[in-house]
């Protein structure tokens, strides 16, 4: 086990998150769980922070849960285990930040997960992915929660049934991820996606991030209900005075968040 599991560095207003344990394929322990929970509790409430990016080192972005933590346990200690895995996931989907994976090399069961859960995924066209719990004899079941609300139903259970990993390439085209770049090329896309990203309103983008995930459950009446109040509440915030009035007087805009 290297010192530290987690990495942090912040550069301008993007925070990265380095998974660290490249010799156990930056594998999700409980450890390494409650370091990342931490951190992004840490950085709720942190205005100079606008976008937090999750990275690895070593040839593996993730491959989930440390297998050593899921044998000759007691329900307890699994339940406890799953337990602080969601409350990973529910942390980055709740944080106000956009949260951008940048997946360099696999992601497999809760490290697909993780890449599933965060706002925004960019990965090198090297990259797999996969669930293949169901080849060991557990069931991808909390990772599922995550790739079934990005990619559609009839792949997502080919993949939870199967095991078999995909290309970078098709988790683009069945929406894990946005897109699939050279891996020479993958730190600095991920760079200018932070970059352009922080250049908005933090309020705004919080804001909208928060509406976006609590539309996507309600049924259109409720969603428009809601996002129509929303968009009342925005527009009576500073921010969204100051970029309307900026737009027009063709000028940048000067945030307050």
């Amino acid at each position: 086990m290297t010192e530290q599991l987690l990495l942090q560095k912040q550069v301008d207003g993007t925070l990265y998150l380095t998974l660290n344990n490249p010799d156990r394929r930056n594998s999700l322990s409980s450890h390494l769980l409650t370091e990342l929970n931490d951190s992004l509790d840490r950085i709720q409430d942190d205005s100079t922070v606008r976008v937090i990016v999750i990275r690895s080192e070593g040839p593996a972005f993730s491959s989930g849960h440390d297998l050593n933590e899921l044998v000759n346990r007691d329900a307890e200690s699994y339940a406890s285990l799953f337990t602080a895995c969601t409350s990973v996931m529910e942390a980055i989907r709740l944080s106000p930040k956009p949260v951008i994976a940048e997946v360099q090399g696999l992601a497999t069961a809760a490290g697909c997960q993780l890449v599933a859960t965060c706002d925004l995924a960019i990965a090198s066209d090297t990259a797999l992915f996969a669930t293949p719990g169901v080849q060991i004899g557990l069931f991808c079941t909390t990772p599922g929660v995550a790739v079934s609300r990005a990619v559609r139903t009839k792949k997502a259970m080919e993949m939870l049934l199967t095991g078999i990993p995909i290309t970078a390439n098709e988790a683009v085209e069945y929406g894990l991820i946005n897109r699939a770049v050279p891996a020479d090329k993958l730190k600095s896309e991920v760079e200018a996606l932070a970059r352009t990203i922080s250049n908005a309103s933090a309020y705004t983008v919080a804001l909208g991030k928060s509406a976006f995930y609590q539309q996507k459950e309600m049924d259109i009446p409720a969603a428009y209900e809601m996002a129509e109040k929303i968009m009342v509440e925005n527009l009576l915030a500073a921010d969204a005075h100051e970029g309307i009035t900026a737009f027009l007087e063709k000028r940048t805009p000067h945030w307050t968040t």
